[in-house]
């Protein structure tokens, strides 16, 4: 099991903003900027640097900068599949599916809908409501285990964005708690990086994936996406308060869609000297999951993963206004909240409406429930995703 933790890596700051460097990770969690030590700093090596003017390079600096969450957006497909469409597919009906799940309808991509143009969306209502342009984007954070292209959706997410000064785009694979590693990776290159507005998008189409006549999987899974803009600030207004994060490899067995060989490939035949060249082509399996397995996991390592996080925030659990997390399962969420002891009403939920839209399904509720007014600028927020991997994580944060 791989545990997060001490770690503090600085990365080439982006020289037209010059933003001084920002705050210490240690210890699976952030260090507030009253417990940083002077000891701490951050430099950067650069080929050259002596080379640069005085108004270029940056000198040693104490890492004091904060990160917040300032802008939201969601989108999701068009086309609705109701639990009764299901049931004329495959041997189920609403009831069994709701009791079982709480899920309802759920969004699937179809027509013209793509990944990418559901992501970009997502991204222009968040820089909209955070009042940011494109072009003062410093870095875009992709968190999807479905991309439109094997080597990654964020530069076309850039490219269609038309930020125009390049910013750098990459994905981030880890499925439903790709978010929250996204959310960990943006206070990353802010506090040590020196980088002033990332955006962070969850988004996944998992209906690609789905074998439709699995009643145990298909009633599961939606797509959509979700955005954040989170934006350097100063540490008394930080709103990242602490992390922590886990994965398991050999969870990897209840829950996957792995890789898998052409049974048949006329396209390709043997050179006749070497045995198994020219490779069969390959693709992804359906998912596989272990559904008892899973919810075995959520509810046993989530609970402990968000009472660390709060433990390194120095908050309790009843200091939190919303528990928040990967949108699964409705029996997940209600085991964790009672083993948290949070209320129900205190519980951020939109799985009846969508499904489970993995790495996008913590964005989607959280901007549902901000443009809703639930969700008010102060609040602090107690968020976890987990899934495949196996992987999972928390974080806790504080909304505006």
């Amino acid at each position: 099991m791989a545990n997060a933790s001490n770690f503090f890596t600085p990365s080439v700051p982006s020289l037209r903003r010059r933003i001084k460097p920002s705050i210490g990770i240690i210890g699976s969690g952030f260090l507030s900027s009253e417990s940083i030590s002077k000891r701490v700093f951050c430099f950067s090596s650069i080929e050259g640097a002596e080379k640069l003017s005085t108004s270029q390079s940056r000198t040693p600096g104490f890492i004091t900068k904060g990160c917040k969450l300032v802008g939201s957006g969601s989108a999701a497909p068009t086309l609705r599949v109701s639990n009764d469409d299901l049931a004329k597919i495959v041997d189920t009906n609403d009831e069994w599916i709701s009791v079982r799940t709480g899920i309802r309808n759920r969004r699937i991509l179809s027509g013209k809908d793509s990944l990418i143009s559901l992501s970009v969306e997502a991204a222009r209502k968040a820089l909209q409501m955070a009042e940011v342009e494109p072009d003062d984007v410093d870095l875009i954070l992709m968190c999807t285990s479905t991309p439109e292209d094997l080597f990654g959706s964020a530069p076309q997410i850039q490219k269609a964005l038309r930020c125009k000064t390049n910013p750098l785009a990459y994905d981030i694979t880890a499925a439903c708690s790709g978010f929250v590693l996204g959310l960990v990776s943006a206070a990353c290159h802010i506090r040590g990086g020196g980088f002033q507005n990332v955006l962070i998008i969850g988004a996944d189409s998992l209906s690609r994936y789905v074998d439709w006549t699995d009643r145990g999987t298909c009633i599961l899974f939606g797509d959509a996406a979700g955005a954040v803009l989170v934006q350097a600030c100063d540490s008394k207004d930080d709103g990242l308060f602490s992390f922590d994060l886990h994965s398991d490899g050999d969870g990897q067995r209840h829950l996957n869609a792995a890789i898998k060989e052409n049974e048949v490939d006329h396209a390709l035949g043997s050179n006749g000297s070497i045995l198994g060249f020219p490779p069969r082509r390959s693709s992804y399996s359906c998912i596989q999951m272990n559904g008892k397995e899973v919810f075995r996991f959520a509810v046993r390592c989530v609970p402990q993963s968000i009472e660390s996080a709060l433990e390194k925030a120095g908050l309790t659990v009843s200091s939190i206004d919303w528990l928040l997390l990967h949108q699964a399962n409705q029996r997940i969420l209600d085991a964790v909240a009672t083993r948290l002891e949070v209320p129900p009403e205190r519980i951020i939920s939109n799985l009846a409406n969508y499904g489970n839209t993995s790495a996008a399904s913590i964005p989607l509720a959280l901007d549902e429930a901000i443009r809703s007014g639930k969700v008010k600028p102060g609040h602090t927020i107690a968020t976890a995703g987990f899934g495949a991997g196996l992987t999972w994580g928390s974080a806790i944060i504080r909304w505006g």
